[in-house]
């Protein structure tokens, strides 16, 4: 239980907010973040970080996505110096319609960033319920973990999103179901029952607090 709420920070990765309301010749802030979620989840972002591909990911342009990967010298898995692809900066931003693209050009799904973590963790992390839908309709495995121990429902369940945590129990059923038990490893899979332990266990705790917190409320009006 130790690793639930191991989450660590790298440059780059999920670090503190940079604002900044200069813009570079692509029209994204430079310094700016995207995929800020309640729970503080996304990337930072630097111009000279980040390659053609990458920004037109951020901005969400189909059209100038298609000329990129069309006609431009970047393939559909090109990389930034933060080790992102185009894919996991559009599930950070919360862009299904680029999301759906580079999957039809067949990018791959389950590429680590430079925190160890895939395009569906970033999906989930940023609540972007779409995105993740896209992803494991795909084939995008939802067992992965991260540098710290965590998978994709791990992070479903400390943003207490429970749409998003079914979809993800779904398909870890399916994938467990089409492995045989000596395929899987300690450490990459995780057995289906100690996940909806973790789940429920949430769910027990949200509920312990919403109770307590009526009892509290109770106690000042009587």
């Amino acid at each position: 239980m130790e690793k639930f709420f191991s989450f660590q920070d790298k440059k780059g990765g999920s670090s503190l907010p940079v604002t900044s309301s200069l813009r570079d010749g692509s029209g994204i802030p430079c310094g700016k973040r995207i995929g800020t979620s309640s729970s503080g989840w996304g990337y930072n972002i630097r111009d000279k970080d980040l390659k053609k591909i990458h920004k037109v990911a951020i901005m969400g342009n189909v059209r100038k996505l298609q000329k990129v990967l069309t006609f431009g010298k970047q393939g559909v898995n090109e990389r930034d110096k933060m080790n992102r692809t185009a894919l996991h900066l559009a599930c950070a931003s919360g862009h299904p319609d680029v999301v759906a693209l580079l999957v039809e050009r067949k990018c791959q799904l389950n590429f680590f960033d430079g925190d160890y973590r895939t395009a569906l963790m970033k999906a989930v992390q940023c609540q972007n319920e779409r995105c993740v839908s896209i992803l494991l309709e795909h084939g995008a495995d939802p067992n992965l973990v991260d540098i710290a121990g965590n998978n994709s429902l791990h992070y479903a369940a400390v943003g207490s999103n429970t749409l998003v945590a079914e979809k993800l129990l779904h398909h870890a059923n399916i994938e467990a179901r089409s492995k045989p038990l000596n395929s899987v490893s300690p450490g990459h899979g995780h057995n289906s029952a100690w996940i909806r332990g973790i789940l429920d266990f949430q769910k027990y705790m949200l509920q312990f607090f919403k109770t307590l917190c009526g009892h509290l409320i109770l106690q000042i009006f009587l």
